[in-house]
Formats: C-alpha cells, structure tokens, sequence
C-alpha cells in the first residue's frame, strides 16, 4: 500500500515549474529528472517486487502512486512525473505487450492493413482507466508546490516499437515503411495521435498540471522525413489538447535531433524542449531560450561518476541558462546503478548555485 510520507522540503507555495512553462519568474530553478521512479532506488525495487510484475506495476493505482511518490520522500524536486510507460497506448489500442526478463518490452506486430485490421483504438484512452486513478491519488498526496507530469511517447517512438515487435538497434522496418509511405503506416500513425490526444486529455482531467512527449527515436529521421513523423504528429497532439479545451503546457523531447530542435520548437507549439546532454548548453542559450523554455540537459554518466565532473557538469548548466527559462533535468534518464549519494549531491549543487547567482 501507499505509504503517505513526510514532504518536508519546499517552503514556498508557488510550482516553480509552472512558473517557467507559462512564462513567470518562478521562487527557484526548477528540478525534476527522467527515471526518478526506478531501480536505483531501493524503495523502488521492492515496491516492483510486491507488484510481480513491470505491467501489473503500471496497472494497479496504489503501487504506480508509490513509486511516483518515492523521490519525492528523498528529494527536494519540483515536480513528478507519472509512473507509467509508453506502450499501454499501443495496447489499449489491441497490441498484445509484454516484458522479458533482460530483454525488454514484446509486441505482436503490426506491419500490413490486416495488422491494422486487429486494432481498435476507439475507447482505448478509456481503458487505461487506471492510469487516471494513479494520476489522482498522485495529486492528492502531493505537496503544493510540486506539480504532477502526465506523459505519453510520441507516436514515432511508440510506432517503432508496434512495427518492430520490441526494441531493435536500427528500427530499419519502421525507417522503410516511412521513407515508402506505406499507407498502412500512415493510418497507424494517425491511430497513435488520436489515442494519444485523448490519454493525456484524461491525465490532465485527472490532476496533471504539465505534459510531456517522449519521442526516443526522433533522430532515425532525416530532413523531410522528421517534419512529416516527428513534428507534425506532435503538432497534432499539442492542437488536439487545445481542440479540447486543455490548456495544460506540453513539454516536447525529440531525442536526437540536435540544431533541428528550433525548427521542432516552432513546428510543434510545446512550451519547453527537453534537451539531450549532447546538445551544447551555449546552443540551448543563443538559440533555443529566446523561443522556447528548456530543459536539461545534464549527462546521466555525469551523475554516475560523481566529483568533479558532477559538480562542473552542474555549474556549467546553471551558470549559462537564465532561472525563468530552464528546468533543470537529466539529457536522459537515470541508470539503474546510479549512486543516491551522487543524486543528492547533485541537487545541493543546483540550489546552491542557483541561490547564489539569483
């Protein structure tokens, strides 16, 4: 069961990331980060081995609350992200998943119209049910000044993952149905936006303050291709919020794309672009912040390794990105071996500095 906890970290009221995504100076830089629910955290672990199972973890509302909850017992962050995972879309809409040991997520594939044929998104957002519930009773445990972030992945990453049965190194069968125009590809991907829509839709009816699209695998695509299968899907899930009355501001994180994240930033309306630790901070600086909030983009590996590179990888970031324009995150998520202590220092060196300088 869900242990309620103790949140005795934030002494202002006001969510400083809100602040930044509707364009507000907020009280401090806000901080969340990729995979704060997860294996590195002991709590975690055995919160997943009371579950049984990744999937039954993800369906039952208590458990899915506990994980999301569980950093913010240890961390002093701004906000929390939804312990859920991008392929319940996919199968609310028909494809079986599961998970193997060591091996990741398993999928029966969809690769014609007789594939297509077996799908059924119409009330798919409506049997992930459970998820809304999770979304709930994470926001009625929160404390007030951190805010809740639904998510969904982007249709391209989660087609990748419907084409090619599962992770794969290259996801060549998704790259060629593309670069072909496959018409069954075309009507998958327009599938994953409506179901898309109306999923987040849910989870900010729910209580999710902010929004966020993981689109993974953005880089595979090349110009034209990216426009087509990256902004433009993502453009359509950011109107079709708004189509419904959803004001909720969309974080957007098209890994991979490098120097294209402006043109991904004016394509697609997100109000924040998450930004991979690849992407030089000076870029994110000149070219990014006058359009756009940001959000990153600190190296996981930096996080691992602890001092110096930890706290210079923190002094660079915060040093060059202006308070009402930058959420502090992970360029990625966190890997499941990192050190608590290397977490915690982390955090103090962002609040130490941001104070200072603020």
């Amino acid at each position: 069961m869900m242990d309620e906890g103790v949140f005795d970290h934030g002494t202002e009221t006001g969510q400083a990331l809100m602040d930044v995504l509707e364009g507000r100076q907020p009280w401090r830089r806000p901080v969340w980060f990729m995979r704060q629910a997860g294996r590195y955290l002991e709590e975690y672990r055995r919160t997943r081995a009371e579950a049984g199972s990744f999937l039954d973890l993800c369906y039952r509302p208590d458990l899915a609350a506990e994980v999301t909850l569980q950093p913010l017992r240890r961390f002093d962050l701004d906000a929390a992200i939804l312990f859920a995972d991008i392929l319940l879309v996919p199968q609310a809409m028909g494809v079986q998943l599961g998970f193997k040991q060591n091996e990741g997520p398993v999928l029966e594939p969809v690769r014609s119209e007789e594939d297509l044929a077996r799908l059924d998104p119409e009330g798919a957002a409506e049997r992930l049910s459970p998820i809304y519930e999770t979304v709930e009773r994470i926001v009625e445990a929160l404390p007030p000044h951190v805010a809740l972030i639904g998510f969904c992945g982007a249709p391209w990453t989660v087609a990748t993952y419907v084409v090619e049965g599962g992770g794969s190194a290259e996801r060549m069968r998704t790259r060629l149905a593309a670069a072909r125009g496959e018409a069954w590809f075309e009507k998958l991907m327009d599938m994953l936006v409506r179901v898309s829509v109306d999923y987040l839709a849910r989870q900010a009816a729910a209580g999710a303050k902010a929004l966020q699209v993981f689109d993974t695998w953005a880089g595979d695509l090349g110009d034209g291709l990216r426009e087509k299968y990256v902004f433009d899907p993502i453009r359509r899930i950011v109107e079709g919020l708004k189509e419904k009355g959803v004001e909720v501001p969309v974080i957007g994180f098209a890994r991979g794309i490098g120097a294209a994240q402006e043109d991904f930033a004016r394509a697609t309306g997100v109000r924040a672009v998450g930004c991979e630790w690849s992407l030089p901070v000076s870029y994110m600086k000149e070219r990014l912040v006058p359009q756009v909030a940001v959000q990153g983009n600190l190296d996981p590996a930096l996080v691992m390794a602890g001092d110096p590179a930890l706290k210079a990888g923190v002094e660079h970031i915060v040093r060059t990105l202006p308070r009402d324009r930058h959420i502090f995150n992970l360029g990625h998520g966190f890997k499941p071996d990192t050190p608590v202590e290397n977490v915690e220092k982390m955090l103090r060196y962002v609040r130490e500095l941001d104070a200072e300088l603020n």
